[in-house]
């Protein structure tokens, strides 16, 4: 294994998921506002999942998006 390709590799996915994670949270948030779901004044509960099938991993992250 080459450390330096495996840590770019995982860098650039890693920043993927981040900015396109924001993304559609933030259209979501916008599209849920406009029609009424919710107020923006809320505590989001938000999970995300990693999974990987070649290892075997399988990781939830669970955390709170604040809209104000």
């Amino acid at each position: 294994m080459d450390e330096e390709t495996f840590n770019i590799s995982t860098r650039k996915f890693l920043k993927m998921v981040g900015v396109s994670s924001q993304r559609e949270i933030e259209h979501a948030v916008a599209k849920a506002i406009a029609d009424g779901t919710i107020k923006g004044n809320e505590k989001l509960n938000a999970t995300m999942r990693l999974e990987i099938g070649e290892l075997k991993l399988d990781v939830k992250f669970d955390g709170d998006i604040a809209l104000q």
